[in-house]
């Protein structure tokens, strides 16, 4: 199966908007950002500097999951960028057609990243409960990882050089 929907997943912070955007545009295919799927409940609780429950995810994690549907169903590939930080999130997700890009960094040049950040709602003191619940994923889930130390180009170069060796 060809795969033809991309998750551009990691932590708050590892520049999944940039990336997936940046992605898609390349790829010439749709682009949509998890945050846009979140409740209005979801963002103020983020914007107050509280965590997400596993509760409050479950309805977030449902609509992105309907939107990946409707654009197998359309035949429309498409690229979503969703932190994705539990296995069993991505397992939600998952189809056949579906893969996962992982933009891993460390703690340091994610946090640098989020004090720089200007105008949105998740508050960088949230950036330890990210990646507490973070599971990187493991072998078994055939995800694709880059490392975020390279520029957001740099990053999209590598991600479609290993797509087109699949």
């Amino acid at each position: 199966m060809t795969v033809s929907i991309l998750v551009v997943m990691g932590v708050s912070g590892s520049g999944k908007t940039t990336v997936g955007a940046l992605l898609a545009q390349s790829l010439g295919w749709r682009y949509a950002d998890a945050d846009s799927f979140h409740s209005p409940e979801n963002v103020a609780k983020m914007a107050a500097g509280q965590p997400l429950s596993d509760q409050d995810r479950v309805p977030w994690l449902q609509a992105i999951s309907a939107w990946i549907g409707e654009r197998l169903l359309k035949q429309q590939p498409a690229v979503v960028s969703c932190s994705a930080l539990k296995r069993s999130y991505r397992e939600q997700l998952v189809r056949p057609e579906l893969r996962f890009v992982y933009l891993r960094g460390t703690h340091a040049e994610i946090a640098t990243r989020l004090a720089a950040r200007e105008g949105h709602f998740f508050k960088p003191q949230l950036l330890d409960s990210q990646f507490a619940v973070l599971e990187e994923p493991a072998a078994d889930e055939h995800v694709i990882t880059v490392s975020i130390a390279e520029t957001p180009d740099e990053i999209v170069a590598a991600i479609n050089a290993q797509i087109g060796s699949e």
